[in-house]
């Protein structure tokens, strides 16, 4: 079977589980977990700003973007931090985490990324109006694994929906903190307007029907994964294609999801 590149929200369940465990605190500086953090922000930023992306890491280079806490900025750089942390207070790598994980739920076809094992990766490609070009440069590295580098298919994401909205995976109180937020962020797939973000998922609020979801861009690659709590339905795409231009990133599962908004799907079973 071949499998399509999706980015990873599986590694926030993870720091969940390690959170009733009771090994990592939400709200404590990053610094605890990793002592060989040398920026300043390390005793600043906490496990809980890493979820939700109030941390305001742009590169690990750089200053802060703006105060933790403050603002919301999405992007892929606290991820790696979190699958350090993960390691540390687990003793395990990253890898093994999600893989023990995939195999108790019986996620067959779902593994983390590495160059030695593609298990029959379909080829992502970057289109340009009616071209398509093959996308050449791999953006996952093993430091990257945790922010992006997870592969599977739309059966065994269903899966993990089924399994993650009722209650499989995490307890009541951890998916309570998933599906809650403190910020609000905008994204055109959504929407025109702010609504919350939670940890790894939008929760959206404003649209006719409750739901919660996130999107996923690879080099090559685009995923949306929607659940819709009061109908028990699932809406997940993935493609082997990336738009050169930004305006047409999702135009195709936008329109899938005007077609199911439509539709009686969504009527409360």
């Amino acid at each position: 079977m071949k499998l399509c590149l999706l980015l990873d929200k599986l590694l926030l369940a993870l720091v969940l589980k390690e959170v009733e465990q009771g090994k990592i605190d939400l709200n404590t500086p990053i610094k605890k977990y990793l002592p060989n953090l040398k920026q300043t922000w390390a005793d600043t930023i906490t496990v809980h700003q890493l979820l939700n992306h109030s941390h305001g890491i742009t590169d690990l280079q750089k200053p802060l973007l703006f105060k933790p806490g403050s603002d919301f900025k999405y992007g892929n750089e606290g991820y790696p931090i979190l699958g350090q942390i993960l390691e540390s207070v687990s003793k395990k790598n990253y890898s093994e985490l999600a893989n023990e994980l995939f195999k108790k739920l019986k996620m067959n076809n779902t593994f983390c990324y590495s160059k030695d094992s593609d298990k029959n990766l379909v080829t992502g490609y970057i289109s340009n109006g009616n071209t398509l070009e093959k996308a050449e440069n791999n953006l996952i590295s093993p430091y990257k694994v945790p922010s992006g580098g997870l592969v599977s298919t739309v059966n065994d994401l269903l899966i993990w929906n089924n399994n993650l909205h009722k209650g499989k995976i995490l307890k009541p109180e951890s998916y309570k903190l998933m599906t809650s937020y403190t910020i609000q962020s905008q994204h055109n797939f959504f929407g025109k307007v702010k609504e919350g973000y939670g940890y790894g998922l939008r929760i959206i609020e404003k649209e006719p029907i409750k739901y919660f979801g996130h999107t996923g861009l690879g080099n090559g690659f685009s995923a949306v994964n929607l659940y819709f709590p009061d109908s028990d339905v699932s809406l997940i795409v993935l493609e082997n294609q990336m738009p050169e231009d930004s305006n047409l990133f999702y135009a195709s599962e936008f329109k899938i999801k005007n077609i199911l908004f439509k539709s009686d799907l969504l009527s409360k079973s």
